[in-house]
């Protein structure tokens, strides 16, 4: 599919997001500046947009990046505990800086993603067998580990509730001044960009990398570092959205090959095209009220990763 075909799909998909909520708001009613139609269009819907837009960008760009630097299709912030480390993090933040503001929180959220996600590389290393499929589930269970040990001291200091929120992603409580930090992600987007032959270098081997002159470690590092600050960004705003990073790449790949810089343009209008979908479905279902983002990407994401899984079993025989 062409590049003009999604950015109409996006437009369609993101006129319809602003026009539908449990407040009916039309054209009409902007037209004619009505003031409160026109206070939830600014400090509700547009912020919502907005979020999702950057969410469902940087998120799969992110798992475009750790499928490159690590060679294995399946991995991605969901499947190598970096979303699990984020909230952690977070937790940890609330349990030491209780009064401490959104920059302090995001910092030690990223500090605990970028720290997970290089000891789940350095797992990989140890490894012999890396199958396709073995590694992804090695993420899993070590991100598993990592979630109960955060639900354990959440229950100890009596802060379940305030983690489920992280757990469960949701863009029905994104408003004015509370999604912003989300920005943090454009520029780091645009370093990827820069960023993405270096990446696929680096994705063939550590040895040809150096035989080509690359520093591998510096690249590397770079790639986990905009993938834990995105991550951090995301978690601690919205929450949670599984598979996001993991489906989304392999689509574009299906369709485009494996060049990473000509894969990121499509990547980002994909994800942001397949989460603004799940939202706008998860606000219809049960209207008035609505799905969490989590468990609709969850639903069509978790069918998804399952084709991809048996794709790749047909491929391998």
């Amino acid at each position: 599919m062409k590049k003009r075909y999604l950015f109409f799909i996006l437009l369609l998909l993101s006129l319809a997001s602003l026009f539908i909520g449990v407040k009916e708001i039309s054209p009409g009613d902007l037209l004619q500046f009505d003031q409160e139609e026109m206070h939830i269009f600014l400090t509700s819907r547009i912020p919502r947009l907005v979020s999702i837009l950057i969410s469902g960008i940087s998120i799969s760009i992110c798992g475009l990046i750790m499928q490159q630097i690590s060679q294995n299709k399946f991995v991605s912030p969901t499947t190598a505990g970096t979303m699990d480390s984020a909230r952690l993090g977070i937790l940890v933040s609330m349990l030491l800086f209780s009064s401490a503001n959104l920059l302090v929180k995001i910092s030690v959220a990223f500090l605990f993603a970028l720290a997970g996600t290089l000891l789940f590389m350095k797992i990989l290393e140890k490894i012999r067998l890396k199958d396709v499929i073995f590694v992804p589930l090695v993420g899993l269970m070590f991100g598993n580990i990592i979630s109960s040990v955060a639900t354990f001291f959440a229950y100890k200091y009596d802060l379940i509730q305030n983690m489920s929120s992280w757990l469960q992603g949701d863009f029905s409580m994104i408003m004015q001044g509370r999604y912003e930090i989300l920005y943090i992600s454009i520029p780091l987007m645009f370093v990827a960009y820069f960023y993405a032959d270096k990446f696929t270098i680096a994705g063939m081997g550590k040895d040809f990398s150096k035989n080509l002159g690359l520093n591998y470690k510096q690249v590397i590092h770079i790639g986990l570092i905009i993938v834990a600050i995105i991550t951090a960004s995301v978690v601690l705003t919205v929450g949670m959205i599984p598979f996001l990073g993991l489906i989304i790449p392999n689509l574009v790949s299906i369709y485009y090959g494996d060049h990473l810089k000509k894969n990121l343009p499509y990547t980002a209008l994909l994800g942001a095209i397949f989460v603004l979908f799940c939202d706008i479905v998860g606000r219809l279902v049960i209207y008035p009220f609505e799905l969490s983002i989590s468990l609709t990407v969850g639903i069509i994401g978790c069918a998804i990763f399952l084709y991809l899984l048996m794709r790749s079993r047909v491929y391998a025989t």
